[in-house]
């Protein structure tokens, strides 16, 4: 090289995205049978002679059987003396495969998958059990939106079935409606969220308190002390009648309790029983990083306690008189009324610094609606009609720590975070 010459630099490697458009040659490498330890680096040990690059793999084993598949580029410029051309490649995958007494497919073809389509949903099938008749309506239903399955995996076979499948092609909203009236006719819980980064953001829990993170309307368990639960159950049934408002159905009910000893709160408390996998719930969300709350149209008399012994964050509810040791048949401060449930949620999040939209709201009640309305998911948890049909989704079987497969959380990792000490 002469002086005058600039020095050559050495020629810069390919882009790998270049390498791997549209139009270039790849395969996709499918491998079927027995699973064991090794399978996977095997199969890319073997695909390492050929100097090609890994475009996209998917791996998923069934009772103790694999299926693998790699889509790879195609080898270019092989040299068949040195035995490394497409047609090496794909006798050395099969002799692979032979050897380990597997199946292996290779199909030819060009660039990568096809993008996504629009309107990505993450849609969560709750079964009790899931039968292959509701998995079928399940998914006619979303190709009858226009919607693509992308891929399906198992969250938890207990104490429920639970599947979520990725959805592309049709809008959020859409698929929500469609599968809601589906999942009714067939008996399945199915909840629809738009995927994306906020589904694995919503960093605050709040919760309804009777009959949802309890099995027990706490006015009853006091009624029951007081003798008057027939009383009590006529006025609540006035209030569903749509006869009474909330307020006026608290102050009627708190009424009948005039008089009663407050040594009463300690057996009611003593009496409460929590829903099944109430205590999985919030655990699994602490450890999480959530913040847990609970607003209820009961009593702090109760409530307080169960903020206590449950580790909880926020909690507010009405609050029973006491004057002299005995309850004076009066509440005192602010109603939690459906209304105030919604205010409290939105003071939770500010508190916790949380925005609404990173939310989660279960009820059961027709007096939680605005509370589940406002949270960027509401769950109705084992719910009214009137419930069901305005939230965003429905649980409907008896245990609480299903709403953690509605945030992408599986049994497995549920149980391995239970393994570990806090």
């Amino acid at each position: 090289m002469s002086a005058s010459q600039p020095p050559q630099s050495s020629p810069s490697p390919e882009p790998t995205e270049a390498r791997q458009g549209t139009g270039t040659p790849t395969l996709l490498v499918k491998i079927f049978g027995k699973d064991r330890p090794g399978i996977t680096a095997g199969l890319f040990d073997t695909l390492a002679a050929y100097a090609v690059d890994v475009v996209d793999i998917e791996q998923v084993v069934t009772r103790g059987r694999i299926v693998l598949c790699a889509l790879v580029t195609a080898p270019t410029g092989g040299n068949a003396a040195a035995g490394t051309t497409e047609g090496d490649l794909r006798s050395t995958v099969h002799s692979w495969a032979e050897s380990l007494k597997l199946q292996a497919e290779i199909i030819s073809g060009t660039g990568d998958n096809r993008p996504r389509g629009y309107g990505r949903s993450h849609v969560t099938v709750l079964g009790h059990p899931l039968t292959a008749e509701s998995t079928a309506a399940i998914a006619a239903t979303i190709t009858s939106t226009g919607g693509n399955i992308d891929r399906i995996f198992r969250l938890a076979k207990y104490p429920v079935t639970a599947v979520e499948f990725a959805v592309s092609g049709t809008a959020t909203a859409e698929l929500r409606t469609a599968l809601a009236t589906e999942a009714a006719g067939i008996g399945v819980d199915v909840a629809v969220v738009s995927a994306g980064l906020s589904r694995r953001a919503q960093r605050l829990v709040v919760m309804d308190v009777d009959s949802t993170l309890i099995q027990d309307e706490v006015i009853e368990l006091f009624a029951a002390h007081a003798g008057c639960e027939d009383k009590v159950a006529e006025v609540t049934a006035q209030a569903m009648r749509g006869e009474l408002d909330f307020e006026q159905s608290l102050h009627a009910r708190v009424a009948l309790l005039a008089g009663l000893d407050v040594s009463v709160v300690d057996k009611v408390r003593a009496e409460v029983r929590l829903t099944p996998g109430a205590r999985t719930l919030i655990r699994t969300l602490k450890r999480l990083g959530y913040q847990v709350g609970v607003v209820s149209g009961g009593f702090t008399q109760v409530t307080d306690d169960l903020k206590e012994r449950l580790g909880l964050d926020f909690a507010s509810a009405n609050t029973l008189e006491v004057v002299d040791g005995k309850l004076t048949g009066r509440v005192v401060g602010d109603i939690v009324d459906r209304a105030g449930k919604a205010r409290l949620l939105r003071s939770f999040a500010e508190q916790a610094g949380v925005p609404l939209a990173q939310t989660v709201a279960i009820g059961d009640g027709a007096n939680d609606l605005d509370m589940l309305n406002t949270a960027g998911l509401g769950v109705a948890f084992n719910a009214k009609p009137v419930v069901r049909e305005a939230a965003h989704t429905a649980v409907n079987v008896p245990f609480l720590d299903t709403v953690l497969y509605l945030l992408g959380i599986t049994r497995e990792e549920v149980e391995a975070a239970d393994g570990l000490v806090d």
